[in-house]
């Protein structure tokens, strides 16, 4: 498999990887990412093709990467040291295999049936389970407000295991606007309200979940249709934000499968 074998922090191609993995501004003003593991690299490729650059770690690839690698060994591909591939992966123990691709756009459908709003999600890995669990649940479009973790980040991606990758994702929308213009339900998740599975959500429906501890704004909550609340008999006080959301989202599909 021909690559080429960097040694040299120096290399261009290494410090742009190292700002993508650690920069917003750089993911944006790029319009790219790097994706950390072959199943990820792998879901991209089933759905975009050859991604822009593969990169692995010198004598540690294992049996998947390697059957990745050998695939597609017309790619481009870059060969590092252990330690130097350490410092570009985003997690504490590397897979072994990255690749730097651009960021996927995928077009919302103009008047989407079942819809996913989030308010300032902060952390990482709770946006990518929630959009994880919205492209399982066959939401048509996720929207997320300025205040949301970057959506391309490293953690938010591995996070989604792939979703990003059939998901229509809309960063920094105005969810005020995208309410007042939506064809069906806008319910929001709240602690005290109707209980979620009185609600009839066989049409057009969309879902609102907010920030982890604060929860969504008042001004999302007073212009919604109705305000939910999942009944919880236990003791505990509230539910982990990805957790309400996979609920809200699968009982839409109970309903209607």
């Amino acid at each position: 498999m021909a690559s080429k074998h960097i040694t040299s922090r120096d290399n261009g191609v290494f410090k742009q990887l190292k700002k993508l993995v650690d920069s917003t501004r750089e993911r944006r003003s790029t319009g790219q990412t790097v994706l950390d593991g072959a199943h990820l690299v792998a879901a991209y490729i089933e759905a975009f093709g050859e991604p822009e650059l593969l990169i692995f770690a010198e004598g540690d690839c294992t049996e998947d990467v390697v059957e990745l690698l050998d695939r597609f060994e017309n790619a481009e591909k870059m060969m590092l040291p252990p330690a130097m591939f350490a410092e570009v992966s985003p997690v504490a123990t590397p897979t072994g295999l990255l690749a730097l691709v651009a960021t996927p756009e995928i077009a919302p459908p103009v008047k989407p049936q079942f819809a996913l709003l989030l308010e300032n999600i902060q952390d990482p890995g709770n946006l990518g389970g929630m959009l994880r669990s919205a492209a399982a649940a066959g939401v048509e479009v996720a929207y997320l407000s300025e205040g949301c973790a970057d959506a391309w980040s490293p953690k938010t991606l591995r996070g989604g295991q792939g979703a990003h990758f059939m998901l229509p994702i809309v960063e920094r929308a105005d969810l005020l606007q995208i309410m007042s213009s939506f064809a069906g339900q806008t319910l929001a998740t709240v602690m005290q309200g109707e209980p979620l599975y009185s609600l009839d959500l066989t049409g057009p429906v969309a879902f609102l979940i907010g920030n982890e501890g604060a929860g969504l704004s008042e001004a999302l909550v007073s212009v919604a249709n109705h305000h939910v609340a999942i009944p919880m008999p236990g003791k505990m006080e509230s539910l982990n934000a990805a957790a309400a959301a996979a609920i809200c989202l699968f009982e839409r599909v109970r309903q209607t499968s």
